[in-house]
């Protein structure tokens, strides 16, 4: 599969295109800023690519963190392609930015990874937040974080993940802000989306869940809190970095915090009554 051409075409050139089609397209020339409000309607995927021979301990975890980790495709060992997330998709190409993982750090962010795909990886597409943010704006609940045109504030916690050997480590959470009233809309509105991490992991009082300074996260940006709000937390799909951090693994490649793929599924699609 290493031998397959990266595909230069962009939204302008084909504007019967699907806004999702479009902005995969935009990111293999070159798009490499956050994903947060593009392709509206559209889901978006956190990555994690392994090798096949961490790839079924990797699943076992997912399936034992289904909150911060709920798996929505995966690809066929050394396949860019992930047909049942999207038409004419390569993981090789398709998000803005990337990381490159080596025994536990990042030595490269690049904006694709033709130079680093192999035969024996397996690409996993992880359920994003940004899917239940279309919900919670659509019942007129403000996301600060889009306002202000910046990533999402995620933080790492003390929260400790179910192991699957060799994976194990802290949950990550992203955070947005509310009045309490809204806070408890959030909750519900949510809860509708567990294929996208569903309720809040948490509410309030960030320092029992090990975040010294909410005005510091581990990856993202900081927004303000006001006070008269709450912070509100969610299990969030960053948690596999924090996670090849503490197992300090070999190699492995995931998308750049709050950069992700956007696919051709529907955020409607995952919602349930």
């Amino acid at each position: 599969m290493t031998g397959l051409a990266r595909t230069e075409t962009t939204g302008r050139d084909r504007p019967d295109l699907l806004p999702s089609v479009a902005a995969r397209h935009a990111c293999r020339n070159g798009m490499a800023s956050s994903t947060a409000g593009v392709a509206n309607g559209f889901v978006q995927g956190n990555l994690a690519i392994l090798p096949e021979k961490l790839a079924s301990a990797f699943h076992r975890f997912c399936q034992l963190n289904p909150k911060p980790c709920p798996i929505i495709g995966m690809s066929d060992v050394g396949d860019p392609r992930i047909p049942a997330l999207g038409v004419d998709l390569d993981i090789r190409t398709d998000l803005p930015r990337y990381r490159v993982w080596r025994d536990g750090e990042v030595v490269e962010e690049p904006t694709d990874i033709m130079a680093h795909w192999r035969d024996d990886l397996v690409a996993f597409v992880i359920g994003c937040s940004f899917s239940f943010e279309e919900a919670l704006l659509a019942e007129g609940l403000p996301i600060r974080h889009i306002e202000r045109k910046v990533r999402v504030p995620m933080y790492r916690t003390n929260i400790a993940c179910s192991p699957a050997a060799p994976f194990a480590g802290p949950m990550v959470v992203s955070m947005r802000p509310f009045k309490p009233a809204d806070a408890i809309r959030a909750v519900q509105v949510t809860s509708r989306f567990p294929a996208v991490h569903g309720a809040p992991e948490h509410l309030g009082h960030p320092q029992s869940i090990g975040i010294a300074d909410i005005n510091k996260p581990d990856y993202g940006d900081p927004v303000p809190v006001g006070p008269d709000e709450i912070p509100v937390f969610w299990a969030c799909g960053v948690t596999p970095q924090s996670v090849i951090q503490a197992a300090k693994l070999p190699f492995a490649i995931t998308h750049a915090p709050g950069l992700m793929l956007v696919t051709d599924l529907m955020n409607k699609q995952l919602a349930v009554l």
